[in-house]
């Protein structure tokens, strides 16, 4: 099988053959159909203190079950977060890890939809929206944040503000649900609002904070870091709350699973809708990566073996 890898920080992303890999006690062998392309990964290749096998989010076909399966036959068709080698033609994926996915849905919709889905809901949950409420979200044309608007909305949202990188955004933001669409480096963020879903932390935290209302949230679910100083939420009984997806994939199976169904049911009534920028073939993973470090996507980059 063809499999993608790097051996040193920085790349470059290579093609290798490698062998179908045997699938464990508990696991999927997945003849994968789609491979999502996250920002935490593309910073993994550029970031990271030693080459990693490039996992993430995939969804195809089970070939092949391991010793102790009980949840998923041969033939299903599923997609799951795969911690292993998943830029590949196979992948191995821990069967508590898999959802299947449903006969009126593709394998480009579920690795567009279930896990950027999932960190979209559960950071839009740790903000505790109210019904009324004005909601802003960062990254808003990202594949994450594309999903975070919509959801806003289903929250109870009166205005959902999209910030983004770059105006040429606005459009494809505002389609999806934005009532506005600022920019990062415009000085008036406009209207206070009562909590921000943020993804980019660094510099951007002070203008995030300072764009809540009195006693508004902001959930940081970034891998980017940044530093909030303490006067500026005391001055506004502001708070800032720290979401990670993992915790409670881990942690809280049950939510992670409610959350999943909860997707798919909004998927089904056309209320949720991602959207993929791009299909690009594995030998292309490099071209994709370039894509999500450099802010251009709108919506959803995907490998497609």
């Amino acid at each position: 099988m063809r499999r993608v890898r790097y051996d040193s920080i920085g790349g470059p992303l290579f093609l290798e053959e490698a062998p179908v890999p045997e699938p464990g006690p508990g696991e999927l062998l997945v003849r994968c159909a789609a491979i999502g392309v996250t920002l935490p990964v593309v910073r993994k290749v550029t970031e990271g203190t030693e080459p990693i096998s490039l996992g993430g989010e995939i969804a195809g076909e089970v070939v092949a079950v391991g010793p102790g399966v009980a949840g998923f036959r041969v033939g299903e068709r599923v997609t799951g977060l795969c911690f292993g080698h998943g830029y590949a033609d196979f992948a191995l994926l821990n069967e508590a890890m898999a959802s299947p996915v449903p006969e009126d849905a593709s394998a480009v919709d579920a690795v567009a939809l279930v896990r950027s889905g999932l960190v979209a809901l559960g950071a839009l949950t740790a903000a505790r929206p109210e019904p009324g409420e004005a909601a802003l979200v960062t990254a808003a044309a990202s594949g994450v944040g594309h999903l975070a608007v919509q959801l806003a909305r289903t929250r109870g949202a009166a205005r959902v503000v999209g910030a983004v990188s770059d105006p040429a955004k606005s459009d494809f933001v505002g389609a999806v649900g934005a009532d506005d669409v600022i920019a990062y480096d415009r000085a008036d963020w406009g209207a206070p609002v009562d909590y921000v879903l943020d993804a980019v932390g660094g510099a951007l935290l002070t203008p995030a904070v300072a764009a809540l209302a009195p006693g508004g949230r902001l959930v940081a679910y970034s891998s980017g870091g940044g530093t909030i100083r303490a006067y500026d939420l005391l001055v506004g009984a502001k708070s800032v709350i720290g979401f990670q997806m993992a915790h409670v994939a881990r942690g809280r199976p049950e939510v992670y699973e409610r959350w999943r169904q909860e997707l798919w049911q909004l998927f089904a009534e056309g209320t949720l809708k991602p959207a993929v920028h791009r299909e690009f073939g594995l030998e292309d993973a490099a071209e994709a990566h370039e894509t999500i470090e450099s802010r251009s996507n709108l919506g959803k980059v995907v490998l497609v073996p």
